[in-house]
């Protein structure tokens, strides 16, 4: 632990608009292209920073989950931009499809993620890495074999989270690369408490913390691409279980700035037409997630302002408002817009 007596942050339910934020700018890449072709174009606007062995963390799913980005889009990706690339994966904290190596490999398989490496980073044992500057912890426990690459894509599938509000790029690898039996329970559990004990803005803090101390090792080789698509206020984590989607689909966000990132699509759901977003807003707010962003500021990590270049347009500079402004308030999802529908046989 780093400080004896850390005290959490407050007003994580509370939203601060865009003309309200102060600093640096940070320059996000958009695209309404949800699409194997706009995941490849908006890719191009980030990936100059990746070299070496690559590892790419997304969130493989529980086994037969609806809403996870669709495999044949990371194939198509992998295949076109990053042949030598592996996806990198942690096993989970809770008893589940993937909580034992050897679980966890079978619903890589039941999922389709067959196309490429998938390294189980912990499945060999934890590493302790520094996290620069945090209160809760002065290091973090990761998957062994993630130090084993030179850069990191974060490939996230952008949607809400029973206990953090939201995930994003922060949840992704805050929880995503801790590993499953020690720095996740770092995150989420106080000691002779419950398993889940650690909530709200302490919670969004940790996993902030976390998240440094992964972006801190690959720096400046990391970059994030957010997926507002199938936006559940469940996260994959809870598989077949997971709320149904109301929130309309928005597009490909994409940043060499986390923090500028998350905003971003933050931003977007906040400003999505006729109440567009309400559900997932209730979500965030109702477990103060906004604390992941104005934590992730104060450690130094990124700007919560942003320029919006939108690859649809010729690189034309736009607001959330602006970029959202033809979605459909009565938008309503397609069965087949699934990884089980149109894309399970792909």
């Amino acid at each position: 632990m780093s400080a004896s007596n850390p005290i959490p942050g407050k007003d994580g339910n509370k939203y601060i608009p865009f003309d309200q934020r102060t600093g640096e700018r940070s320059v996000v890449f958009f695209t309404r292209d949800l699409s194997e072709a706009g995941l490849q174009k908006i890719y191009d606007r980030v990936g100059q920073v990746l070299c070496g062995k690559v590892a790419v963390k997304l969130h493989t799913g529980e086994a037969e989950g609806p809403n996870i980005i669709p495999r044949p889009w990371v194939k198509a990706l992998l295949e076109s931009r990053l042949p030598d690339a592996a996806i990198i994966e942690t096993n989970t904290y809770y008893e589940g499809s993937r909580y034992t190596t050897e679980d966890h490999r079978k619903t890589l398989e039941i999922n389709g993620w067959t196309f490429c490496d998938v390294d189980i980073t912990d499945a060999e044992g934890v590493a302790a890495l520094p996290v620069k500057g945090g209160k809760w912890f002065d290091e973090m426990h990761v998957g062994k074999s993630m130090l084993n690459y030179d850069s990191l894509l974060v490939l996230t599938h952008f949607k809400g989270h029973a206990m953090g509000g939201f995930g994003g790029s922060n949840k992704n690898i805050g929880i995503g690369c801790a590993d499953g039996r020690i720095g996740k329970k770092e995150i989420h559990t106080h000691p002779g408490s419950g398993m889940w004990s650690i909530a709200e803005e302490e919670l969004m803090e940790r996993i902030s913390e976390s998240t440094k101390a992964t972006i801190d090792y690959f720096a400046p080789h990391v970059c994030y691409i957010n997926t507002m698509r199938n936006m559940s206020v469940s996260c994959d984590c809870e598989g077949p279980g997971a709320e149904p989607v109301v929130t309309p689909d928005v597009g490909l966000v994409a940043s060499l700035d986390i923090l500028a990132a998350d905003q971003a699509c933050i931003d977007l759901i906040y400003a999505l037409p006729g109440g567009g977003g309400k559900a997932l807003i209730k979500r965030v707010e109702s477990r103060h997630g906004l604390r992941q962003l104005s934590y992730m500021k104060e450690l130094g990590m990124g700007n919560d302002l942003y320029t919006l270049i939108d690859l649809d347009h010729d690189d034309a500079v736009i607001t959330a408002a602006e970029a959202v402004k033809d979605v459909d308030p009565n938008w309503k999802p397609d069965r087949y817009n699934t990884f089980w529908g149109r894309n399970r046989h792909n």
